[in-house]
């Protein structure tokens, strides 16, 4: 099996101070790329370039919030600047505002699609500029989410804003296509600051800082694991290895890799000359709408504890 290696190659990874981008830098790092870090905490982000110095790799670090046009070109521009080229994009930054939709504020729902709608744009934008110019193609990798997939209560403007990450990455990759640069959104599940939030998860994410082990449970049926299970993926698509892998969402985590499918119709109805409300109400049960499909993320179910053994016979 061949070794992924991108010596050579220059990578920004945009929220990449702490938690999942933090494992993405040093994955790609580990593989030979040189490293952007962003993140908008200075002592955080020079805290992961050290780190990831003092691991063998090379980094710098652009301390910047992301969403402008402006912030998108100092990240572009320092990788220039110190490495001479851009050859990966990792689009990760994000923040959270969860609120149901009743109690969710204007300025709930801009600052979320600001960081993780307007960021990957501007910064996706700004790489793909660079990345033509100087040509050989690229890799953008737009990170998504479960939410963005089949929703999640209480974040609207966080699913809305990976539901659209998503149908970036398929526009994206058939405009960037003859340029050679591949684009696919990544669906990564962990234990974050993001995900210990959710009830389901956070008891398991409390025994892991523990010590403890994810269960198999999780790790293989939901997926679910650290950031560093989710980083693997990063510097695989950034490969020669995934040359003809575009426009895909690829979910990660824990034990488990998928494929998500796009969505597609899945029944079909018909009738001549056009439908009526009477029409429809008479065969949506039957027909179209007999198998509704499902919201939300799934909550982790344990497996059932295996039967007590009968007693042996004297």
């Amino acid at each position: 099996m061949s070794s992924i290696d991108l010596t050579g190659k220059v990578a920004v990874v945009t929220g990449s101070g702490r938690g999942l981008g933090l494992a993405y830098a040093h994955a790609l790092a580990a593989a030979g790329a040189s490293v952007v870090v962003n993140d908008v905490d200075e002592a955080v982000a020079e805290q992961a370039v050290e780190a990831i110095i003092g691991a063998g790799g090379t980094a710098v670090a652009e301390v910047v919030a992301v969403g402008t046009a402006e912030a998108a070109d100092r990240l572009v521009g320092r990788a220039v600047a110190e490495f001479g080229r851009l050859d990966v994009l990792v689009a990760n930054a994000g923040i959270l505002r969860d609120k149901v939709l009743w109690k969710m504020t204007d300025d709930d729902f801009d600052a979320v699609l600001t960081t993780h709608l307007k960021g990957t744009f501007t910064c996706a934008r700004a790489a793909a500029v660079r990345m033509r110019e100087q040509g050989g193609g690229g890799t953008l990798i737009l990170v998504g989410s479960p939410a963005g997939q089949r929703g999640n209560f209480g974040q609207t403007n966080y699913s809305a804003a990976k539901a659209g990450i998503a149908a970036m990455a398929r526009t994206w990759s058939m405009e960037l296509g003859r340029a050679g640069i591949t684009v696919n959104a990544i669906v990564p599940v962990a234990a974050t600051a993001m995900t210990e939030t959710i009830p389901a998860f956070a008891p398991y994410i409390e025994a892991m800082k523990q010590g403890e082990p994810l269960p198999d449970f999780l790790r293989r049926g939901e997926g679910f694991g650290t950031p560093e299970d989710c980083a693997p993926l990063v510097p695989f698509l950034a490969s020669e290895a995934a040359r003809g892998v575009t426009g895909q969402a690829i979910g990660i985590g824990g034990d488990k890799v998928t494929l998500w499918s796009h969505p597609q119709e899945i029944r079909a109805a018909y009738a001549d000359g056009g439908w009526t409300p009477e029409a429809l109400a008479d065969v949506w049960h039957t027909s179209v709408g007999a198998e509704p499909q499902t919201v939300g993320i799934p909550a982790p179910a344990p497996a059932p504890a295996p039967a007590p053994k009968a007693p042996e016979a004297s």
